[in-house]
Order: structure tokens, then C-alpha cells, then sequence
């Protein structure tokens, strides 16, 4: 965790994607009394929007199925839980990142996943997260001292979030993923050698990656490599995955390939009773 700092930042504006609709209903309206008058009807048409992004952790919308069929992340040989795989895949087919690069983290497992904008895994490593188990943020604890912090409010908190890049204090840049709970994503510091940050980072399992106040810690070369580059100069999406509840709850996901077989089933019985 870091102590924060303001800095200007790029808004999303909620509303961006909203459409004026007050000439729409007054057209509405006067074809609808011509309509009337002809004694003719025809079906209305209608748009779907983009649902706005938000640097929240609620569920986004279910999108309407999409045309280009089922659309999966591609992970290579990497290796990824059921949940990882779950989220990447309903990220890319339903276009939930709007284009931007997005990186998901595996609480359980302590492992980041970087994607490129389309879906395609670009590099995995290990990460540290915060000493406490748990998916919700303390409220109120950006404003905190760090000393402050209690071991048990030490969370890496779950859920969607509009990540942008920054600076600490110390003039680090960082990529904030809860600016308003002082969550980050930064290179592991390796300062307090009985901490043994590096070493928890080689480890073989996951069990001793818990250790920071709730930031990110990757290793570094990955995140020179990896993390900075996909925020260098725009934001970018951020899934962590829950520990404490399901990725469907947190996300307000569907399974892809569920969704995929249930499209198909109503083929599948037309075709047998022809």
C-alpha cells in the first residue's frame, strides 16, 4: 500500500456513452400520430449503447449476444485456474475492457495475468498481496496512516477496476488500481530483508505471498517488461478475483461456453423434430 498523493487524472465521464434521447421521443411521437392516421404500423427500431465504465467494484451489465459468435481469451501454455480462464473469456466476448489492455490477478493462486486488448496473454508472474484474507477494503483507509493499519485490514480488495498509472510519494511510478482505498500495482521492494519479499516471490507455492498492506507487489523485470508498458500512456482494466465469494457475484459474470451450448441447444431440438 502506499500513501497517496494527488496527481491530475484522465475521468471517465459516465454519461459518455448516453445518447440525447428528447429528439428521439418527439419523433416518436408525431410518426406514431401519423401512423395512426394511415392506419399503417411498422416494428420500431432500437440502438444499444456501451455500458460506461466505472472504477467500481459492482458487477458490470450483460451485454447482448454478439454477432462474431463466442470469443475466447487465449492463454497459450500457461497454465490458469477455472476462474481465471472463466473471467478472461467473458472479458474478451463480451468486450467488458472496451479495448483496453487488462491484467486479471488470482488472489487463491497469486498470479498475474497481462492480456492485450484482444484477449491474448501476453505474460504471467507470481505477486505478493496484502497479509489478510479477504475481498473488501476497510472504508476509509486511503485517508490512513500506514501505521495505523491493523494486520486484519490488510486486504487486497476484489473486484473491476479502471486502473491508471501514477506516483508514490517517493516518486515511483505505480499503477493505481483502488486509488481511493491506496491499492497499487508497483515493483516488489526488497528494503526489509527479514520481510523476504524476493524469496516469497521464487517460491514454488502460494501459501507465503501474502505479506504486503494490500498493494500489488510484482517482480520487477516483469513489470518493466509487462505492467508499465500496458499503462504507459492510457488506463486499462483490472479483474482481481475474489477469495471470499464467487467470480459470478463479483463480476456479474456468465460462462461462455455455457452460453454458447444453451444458443445451441433450441438448433439442436428444431433440427430433430423436422
Amino acid at each position: 500500500m502506499n500513501a497517496r498523493i494527488e496527481f491530475p487524472r484522465a475521468k471517465i465521464d459516465p454519461d459518455a456513452t448516453r445518447r440525447d434521447d428528447a429528439p428521439l421521443r418527439l419523433w416518436m411521437v408525431i410518426a406514431g400520430l401519423a401512423l395512426f392516421l394511415l392506419s399503417q404500423r411498422e416494428p420500431p427500431g432500437h440502438s444499444v449503447s456501451s455500458p460506461p465504465l466505472a472504477n467500481a467494484v459492482a458487477p458490470a451489465a450483460t451485454p447482448p449476444a454478439s454477432p462474431r459468435g463466442v470469443q475466447h481469451a487465449s492463454f497459450g501454455r500457461e497454465r490458469a485456474s477455472r476462474d481465471t480462464r472463466r473471467v478472461a473469456n467473458w472479458v474478451v466476448d463480451s468486450g467488458d475492457n472496451h479495448g483496453m489492455p487488462f491484467l486479471i490477478i488470482d488472489k487463491r493462486n497469486a498470479k498475474l495475468f497481462v492480456f492485450d486488448s484482444d484477449g491474448r496473454l501476453r505474460g504471467a508472474a507470481p505477486v505478493l498481496l496484502g497479509v489478510a484474507r479477504g475481498d473488501d477494503s476497510v472504508p476509509g483507509i486511503g485517508e490512513r496512516k500506514i501505521a495505523d493499519i491493523r494486520p486484519e485490514e490488510r486486504t487486497t480488495p476484489a473486484g473491476r477496476f479502471v486502473a491508471e498509472p501514477g506516483r508514490n510519494t517517493q516518486g515511483e511510478d505505480i499503477v493505481w488500481v483502488d486509488y481511493d482505498s491506496a491499492v497499487s500495482m508497483h515493483r516488489v521492494r526488497a528494503n526489509i530483508p527479514k520481510e523476504r519479499r524476493l524469496q516469497r516471490l521464487a517460491s514454488p507455492t502460494p501459501a507465503d505471498n501474502r505479506i504486503s498492506y494490500g498493494c500489488i507487489n510484482v517482480p520487477a523485470a516483469f513489470y518493466d517488461a509487462l505492467v508499465s508498458p500496458s499503462f504507459r500512456a492510457a488506463q486499462g482494466m483490472v479483474y482481481v478475483l475474489p477469495e471470499t465469494r464467487s467470480a459470478r457475484q463479483v463480476f456479474g459474470l456468465y460462462d461462455v461456453d455455457e452460453r454458447a451450448r444453451s444458443r445451441a441447444r433450441p438448433l439442436t431440438v428444431a433440427a430433430a423434430e423436422h
